[in-house]
């Protein structure tokens, strides 16, 4: 009797791995035997277990370079989880051309060129994964982030976009909604603004960085090969689906 080998490793790109969600994401994505990549500017320290690649997801030829390499080292990209994000807030009055434009540049169309890259890949496989990784004010908003909110809320459109011109390909396309996670920026906040937070979380806690790799995990497995479109908030019931 032939044993059934399990599942075979698969390519993963984890955009933003070496810090917070990303590199939960990527470690998940380790751990349970897959090949995984990341983008790195300049000397990020990345997960153990994860190819490093020079990169930077707002710059065109960079992505198309990066994944020529991940190509070479583990072939096609299979999932690719969209999570590498910046934040440049303020007060809409005060806001500049500048800060919005460079938010948009790398959490929506940085997003958009790095889909456009692997879904080559995909479209040739017949297969893929693509889970991008939103936010809970994308739906939710949130005052002083308006350059922000509008990036994340792009990519529910985009998502659909995609499930819309790809999915009769195997390929499926979701976004994740972080609600307020544990990082260095929440536990730098004063404890009257933390309180003020948690008071708004049904859950009565702030999520972990793991709680949001679980997610991602299920969307890109086949378990989740008839979702599509979706978005999944992972907020402790803060947004109520918004």
């Amino acid at each position: 009797m032939t044993e059934n080998p399990g599942p075979q490793p698969r390519s993963v790109l984890v955009t933003g791995a070496t810090r917070g969600i990303g590199r939960a994401i990527a470690e998940r994505f380790v751990a349970q035997g897959d090949r995984v990549a990341t983008l790195v500017r300049a000397g990020g320290d990345v997960p153990e277990g994860v190819l490093a690649v020079p990169g930077d997801v707002a710059d065109t030829a960079a992505v198309d370079a990066a994944f020529a390499q991940i190509e070479q080292a583990h072939g096609p990209v299979e999932v690719l989880v969209a999570n590498a994000g910046v934040t440049r807030d303020g007060l809409l009055m005060r806001m500049s051309d500048e800060d919005f434009e460079a938010v948009l540049d790398v959490n929506l169309t940085g997003v958009f060129r790095c889909i456009r890259r692997a879904s080559t890949g995909m479209i040739r496989l017949r297969r893929g994964r693509i889970v991008m990784i939103g936010s809970v004010v994308g739906l939710y908003g949130n005052a002083g982030q308006i350059n922000y909110t509008a990036s994340k809320a792009g990519l529910v459109g985009m998502a659909r976009s995609i499930t819309r011109e790809l999915g009769g390909r195997g390929i499926t396309a979701n976004v994740v909604a972080p609600g307020f996670i544990e990082t260095a920026m929440t536990e730098s906040l004063p404890d009257d603004r933390q309180a003020a937070y948690l008071s708004s979380i049904p859950a009565g806690r702030f999520g972990a960085a793991d709680d949001i790799a679980a997610a991602v995990e299920f969307l890109a497995s086949p378990a989740a090969g008839y979702i599509s479109g979706a978005v999944l908030p992972v907020d402790g019931g803060l947004g109520m689906g918004h």
